[in-house]
């Protein structure tokens, strides 16, 4: 089949107005693209910059980083579909659509990812940190974005959902500098109470790693059954918590057992009676 020149002259005409209506567009289009791409990169290696700076968490700042990339190339690709005449109503309903099957299938995962949000970012605990939470208690190896880590005093690893530790409580060992050594221990009723208090406070004062401010404290906790029981309170470094605790219980039965201060096993009183 032939075309008239009629034809084929209505064609070009009708490409060539197409092109002047389309090529406009497309640089306008692709030149936006490219600028908006130089705008990102410089936004984004300023944002990194000013975050390593202020010497943030390195995990928060990966992240942080990557959302703001997302949200200025989303942006980016949102201002190029406007000028090439997307809809915006059906692109924003394409893309909120997506974001509610993506949140439905991953709730967990964004719960966890909420919490590692606000730990990272609020740090009740960072690396280091001697921890206690959802039943386990030992030291912060590595925080993520889902996941923290903890080494168990026994050498076990356990991976705590960020959700978890977010939304319950917390107890950081090793937040504060200080740490009070708490210890116990039982006399016989026929013991020297000041004596037995003398013989303590003396082995605690000649601790070095025993604070002398708050002074440590020897009371009268309880009448118990066999013994009267006796509460020991001193302050030390964080890092010398269970030592100065152990040797002091040690040192404590030797000072005892010096002094010949009774550490009584229990004790029954039987009173028998006959008709």
């Amino acid at each position: 089949m032939e075309l008239s020149p009629e034809t084929i002259k209505s064609i070009l005409d009708q490409g060539i107005h197409l092109a002047y209506q389309i090529v406009p567009t497309l640089v306008y289009a692709l030149l936006f693209y490219f600028v908006g791409k130089f705008i990102v990169n410089k936004l984004v290696k300023g944002f990194s910059r000013l975050l390593n700076a202020r010497d943030a968490n390195p995990s928060l700042n990966i992240f942080l980083v990557g959302l703001v990339k997302a949200v200025l190339y989303v942006s980016l690709f949102i201002g190029i579909a406007t000028i090439l005449g997307v809809p915006m109503s059906s692109f924003l309903a394409i893309l909120g659509a997506a974001g509610l099957a993506i949140g439905l299938a991953l709730q967990g995962s964004l719960s966890n990812f909420a919490g590692g949000v606000l730990i990272l970012l609020f740090k009740p605990f960072k690396v280091g940190d001697v921890i206690e939470g959802q039943g386990n208690t030992g030291k912060v190896t590595k925080i993520d974005i889902l996941y923290t880590h903890l080494n168990t005093f026994d050498n076990k690893e356990v991976v705590i959902p960020n959700g978890n530790l977010a939304n319950s409580e917390v107890v950081n060992m090793t937040s504060q500098p200080t740490r009070r050594v708490d210890l116990k221990v039982g006399v016989a009723y026929s013991t020297d109470l000041k004596r037995a208090r003398q013989v303590i406070l003396d082995i605690l004062k000649s601790d070095e790693r025993v604070h002398a401010d708050p002074e440590p404290v020897v009371f009268l906790n309880n009448f118990g059954d066999s013994s009267l029981d006796l509460v020991i309170r001193a302050w030390t470094d964080t890092d010398n918590l269970w030592p100065v605790y152990f040797d002091s219980m040690e040192k404590i039965k030797s000072g005892f057992d010096t002094n010949e201060i009774e550490i009584p096993f229990p004790q029954r009183v039987v009173i028998s009676k006959n008709d």
